[in-house]
This record gives structure tokens, C-alpha cells and sequence, in this order.
């Protein structure tokens, strides 16, 4: 097939533009700009544009398929001379539904988890050379891309993301999968620029619920009481498998997982990850996988990319850096450094970095997200504020929605760095939870701070 890409530099696109070329079909495509690591990924495979911007003159009667991607603006040039042409049409998600359509599609929902959970079913699958078709939000070690396609495999296992599809079609992309198999992790109010109301967001998992192919399953975290109470009462006729927080015990820094065979000690650690594996031990039974054959191929996995992902450590000192910014993550993630380092000082460092984190209304979602840390730090850029066009946000503001004691709030990110380097981290864990950069901390750096020579 010829395939053409609108804003082909995407995480997610890119991705997939690579996962087709890698399929055999002639790629093309376009985008006002393109960071790293898409840019140097696209160049190295032939598919980035020559020049930033967009170009009808690209938009030939001989494509077969044009992509849609969610940067590009309703009124995109290229869109326009593709309607004209009445050329075939796809957001990312209805691409994907077309690709596995005669599949039997697992998709991995909630708000949070969904990438470790679809991380941990891939590396059983891989770890038992069982092949699957799949499309992941992170880079995972041992996978070339996040997206990857086949004619052949049975199985497409899908991260089910409740963000929009694309500039023209608002539906939530788990809406438009139509899971055979889906799971349901939590539900946490997020993405406030869409879902303006809790009652809103909450209808998005009703409906990813009620469009579970009849006679499919859906497995789902009864300890998250709007996950139980949406599933329970749903009409529709699937399977219903509830999972729970198996038993386990942290013991020198090791967390051990109870099964039928004894403790086993996990890479992974924090009550959430365990969780994250109770769902994805029942969704690897529902593709074939044993449960003893499950627990052995669980035990090398050792986190996705930014979740929990250890930045340095030495003796009696350790750092992690997390993709955390939600407040119900935030508070997993603090939670789960304590108890996996009981006895050393956690500091716990987050960057309110997204559109919801940032809005004034919403940081009240933050309270007691940061108890667990024995001293918590917030940096914001007032500047981020802005250029979100969002109201100003002050450090009272902050003080009164964490109502975390002797809070720390930087809104400098050269004061934030000072701060970080003059601590001693003996006997500490730092945890930096951002999905920015803490306004270019040098991570290098940190790193040889924290590490023993």
C-alpha cells in the first residue's frame, strides 16, 4: 500500500509509520516540526520530509490510505486535497482497528498503568516466543518500535489511551478498538481540557465497556470502587473477571510475590505495579499462558520506560525517575518508594508540567498525594502557565491543595538544581516524578552525584 502520514513526527506515528515501511508499504509524510527521538528514528529509515510544513502537492490520487495525526489541525492543507480526492481517511485509532479487525484485539484501559500492564503481557509473550501484533506507549527494552503489525499473528494487544483520536474525530481511541479482551485498571480524573467534569471522564470507560465485542471479557481492579461499581452494573454480555492486589512482602529492598510455589522475588516493586501484574497475569491466561508459566517470565521484568526506572544509585542511596504527574499516580509512585526503603529519608520531587496539573481547579486533586515523602518538592514554571493561556497559579495556591507540611515549591528552575545538588542523599531515595524536564535539570550530573566512586 501507499500510505501518507499528516504530522508523521508523533510518538505514536512515527511508530507506526516505521512498523508499516517494515511491513513492506511505501511511506510517506509531512509535519511543521519534529523533535527527537522521532526526527533521527525517521531519518535513519528514509521517511523524514525534507522540508517542516505541509504540501498538497503530496497528496496523490494513487494513495491508498492517508493518517491522520492528532497535532495536525482540522483545516490542514493536505487534509483538504485528501477530502477532495476522496481519499481514504484514518485517525491513528481507526488505523490500527483496520489492521486487526480479523484479530482478536486486547485492550489494556484506565488511568493509569496501562503501559506497564501491556509492557508486562509483551515480555511474557516474548519471553515464550509467542508472537503478537501490539501498539505500546513507551519504548520497551527488547522492542524495536512501539508498533508492530503483521498479517500472520492472532493477537493484537493495544494500549488503550482515553485521549481524543484525532483533530476531527473526538472519540476516546479505546472506543474505537472494539476489544475482544480488555482490562480496566482505575479510573482517576485526567485530561480536564476534554473531560471538563468527572461525571464526563467516568462516561468514556462506561462506553469503552459497553463497545467490548459480545462474548468478550473484560477483567477489571475491584479495589478502585468506580472500576466495580461501572463493570458490575454493566448490561452488556462479556465475562467479568475482577482482580485484586496479590499477596506479597518487601524484605532488604526486595519485594517478594506469593505464589503456589513460594515466594518469588520481582524486579518491580510498589503496591500498583503488583496490581499492574495481578491484571496482566489474567489477560496472559485468557491468550494461552499458564499462571506458573506466567510467574516465570514475570520475574525478569524489570519496569517500562519512565515508570519507576532507576536513574543511579550507590551504597545507601538511590534515585528513580517516574512519568508521574496525575494525582492518583503521584501517590502510588511516593507510596511505593516508602515502603520499598522503610527506613531511609524519601524526597520526593514532583513538576507540574501538564494542562490538568496546571489548572487551578484541579490541584485539589492533589491532596495527601505526597504523604508518603518525608520531604516533597513542587517545582512549576509560572511561564508553563502561560503559554497554557491557563489562570495564574500561586504557591499559596499549591501550600493549600497538597496540604503536605513544610512543602517545598520552587518556581526557579535554577533554584530547584541548587537544591537538589547541595543535598546529602545518604540513606535517601529520590524520586523525580515529571513528564517534562524540571526546566533542563541535567540529569548526567545527578546521576554522578548519586553514585559511589
Amino acid at each position: 500500500m501507499k500510505i501518507h502520514f499528516i504530522a508523521i513526527g508523533g510518538s505514536a506515528m512515527h511508530n507506526l509509520a516505521l512498523s508499516l515501511q517494515h511491513k513492506g508499504n511505501h511511506i510517506s509524510g509531512s509535519d511543521d516540526v519534529i523533535f527527537e527521538p522521532s526526527k533521527s528514528r525517521l531519518e535513519n529509515h528514509g521517511l523524514l520530509p525534507e522540508s517542516f510544513g505541509w504540501f498538497p502537492a503530496k497528496i496523490t490520487s494513487d494513495i491508498d490510505a492517508v493518517i491522520l495525526g492528532m497535532h495536525a489541525k482540522p483545516d490542514n492543507p493536505e487534509l483538504e486535497r485528501a477530502r477532495e480526492l476522496g481519499l481514504p481517511v484514518y485517525s491513528y485509532p481507526e488505523f490500527l482497528y483496520e489492521q486487526s479487525k480479523d484479530k482478536t484485539r486486547v485492550v489494556i484501559g484506565g488511568s493509569h498503568g496501562k503501559t506497564t500492564i501491556t509492557a508486562m503481557i509483551l515480555h511474557v509473550m516474548q519471553y515464550f516466543d509467542k508472537e503478537v501484533d501490539y501498539m505500546v506507549g513507551a519504548q520497551l527494552e527488547g522492542f524495536d518500535r512501539m508498533v508492530h503489525l503483521t498479517d500472520s499473528n492472532d493477537f493484537m494487544v493495544l494500549e488503550g489511551d482515553e485521549y481524543l483520536s484525532s483533530a476531527t474525530d473526538p472519540r476516546p481511541k479505546f472506543h474505537v478498538y472494539h476489544a475482544n479482551i480488555a482490562l480496566l485498571s482505575g479510573i482517576a480524573w485526567d485530561h480536564i481540557n476534554v473531560f471538563p467534569t468527572w461525571d464526563n471522564y467516568v462516561n468514556q470507560f462506561q462506553i469503552f465497556t459497553e463497545s467490548i465485542v459480545k462474548g468478550g471479557s473484560i477483567t477489571y481492579n475491584t479495589e478502585d470502587n468506580t472500576v466495580k461499581t461501572l463493570v458490575e452494573a454493566s448490561q452488556n454480555t462479556i465475562r467479568k473477571f475482577p482482580y485484586s492486589t496479590p499477596e506479597h512482602f518487601v524484605e532488604d529492598g526486595v519485594t517478594y510475590l506469593e505464589t503456589p510455589e513460594g515466594p518469588m522475588p520481582l524486579e518491580v516493586f510498589g503496591k500498583h505495579n503488583l496490581s499492574n501484574l495481578e491484571g496482566a497475569k489474567w489477560i496472559c491466561q485468557q491468550m494461552g499462558v499458564d499462571e506458573a508459566d506466567f510467574y516465570e517470565a514475570i520475574a525478569s521484568f524489570k519496569g517500562a520506560s519512565k515508570r519507576l526506572e532507576k536513574l543511579a544509585g550507590g551504597n545507601n542511596k538511590v534515585a528513580f525517575k517516574d512519568f508521574a504527574h496525575s494525582p492518583s499516580k503521584v501517590k502510588a509512585t511516593t507510596e511505593a518508594i516508602k515502603e520499598q526503603y522503610p527506613d531511609w529519608r524519601v524526597v520526593a520531587c514532583l513538576e507540574l508540567h501538564t494542562y490538568s496539573s496546571l489548572n487551578a481547579e484541579f490541584l485539589q486533586e492533589y491532596a495527601g498525594s505526597l504523604d508518603a515523602a518525608d520531604e516533597a518538592v513542587v517545582f512549576y514554571s509560572p511561564e508553563a502557565v502561560k503559554i497554557k493561556r491557563l489562570e495564574e497559579v500561586t504557591t499559596s495556591q499549591i501550600e493549600d491543595a497538597f496540604q503536605k507540611q513544610n512543602l517545598q515549591i520552587f518556581t526557579e528552575p535554577e533554584a530547584f538544581h541548587d537544591f537538589l545538588f547541595a543535598q546529602d542523599f545518604d540513606h535517601t531515595a529520590l524520586l523525580l516524578m515529571s513528564s517534562g524536564n524540571y526546566g533542563g535539570l541535567d540529569f548526567e550530573k545527578l546521576k554522578g552525584k548519586l553514585q559511589n566512586v
